[in-house]
């Protein structure tokens, strides 16, 4: 890790992956990316849509909870996602990697640079699985991101229930159908979509 860490001392993502997801954490996506193997994180955005009342990133004050981990606190460029990203589908056995990690929050929210990560990306590659671990509140956004070269998804539930998900995940400007809706267009695309 701290190799890894001294060849890329401007990159903010390597450096939050490696200081805090890695050595903090123990993070094995985070770790799997500085062994060079599987699974390599990408976390991006600093928010979210849903207010999830076991949320592992926030807890607002008010809460009697802690949360176990601190949330990322910026939005990385396509060049700081593409500089590790790149030579990780490149060389690692199994590679994948992923948007959307337990240290961050709704990365549909900042659709737009990982459409352009992902074309970025994609003109170099087209080895391994570029992945999304989301809400799936935005169905026309995961539509996108599937014309870009989005691989697969995950959409995080805890019920095919509405109101039991609703009354869990609170969600801002989206609704349960939302997350049907951005599985179904995955698989209309021929990506892999699991819950």
């Amino acid at each position: 890790t701290k190799i890894r860490l001294e060849e890329h001392p401007e990159n903010r993502l390597i450096q939050h992956l490696g200081n805090n997801c890695s050595m903090r954490y123990s993070c094995p996506a985070a770790r799997n990316f500085f062994m060079g193997r599987w699974e390599c994180p990408i976390p991006v955005s600093p928010a979210c849509n849903s207010n999830c009342l076991g949320c592992i990133s926030f807890q607002p004050e008010e809460h009697e909870l802690t949360s176990p981990q601190e949330r990322l606190a910026f939005i990385p460029s396509v060049d700081e996602i593409v500089e590790f990203t790149l030579p990780h589908l490149e060389s690692a056995d199994r590679a994948i990697v992923s948007f959307g990690q337990g240290c961050e929050g709704e990365p549909l929210l900042v659709w737009q640079l990982m459409r352009d990560a992902i074309i970025a990306i994609r003109k170099k590659t087209s080895r391994g699985i570029i992945n999304l671990n989301t809400n799936g509140s935005k169905p026309k956004a995961v539509e996108e991101l599937m014309k870009a070269g989005l691989n697969s998804i995950r959409v995080s539930t805890n019920s095919a229930r509405k109101s039991i998900y609703e009354s869990y995940y609170l969600p801002n400007n989206y609704e349960f159908e939302d997350i049907r809706e951005s599985a179904r267009i995955v698989r209309q695309y021929g990506g892999w979509a699991s819950i």
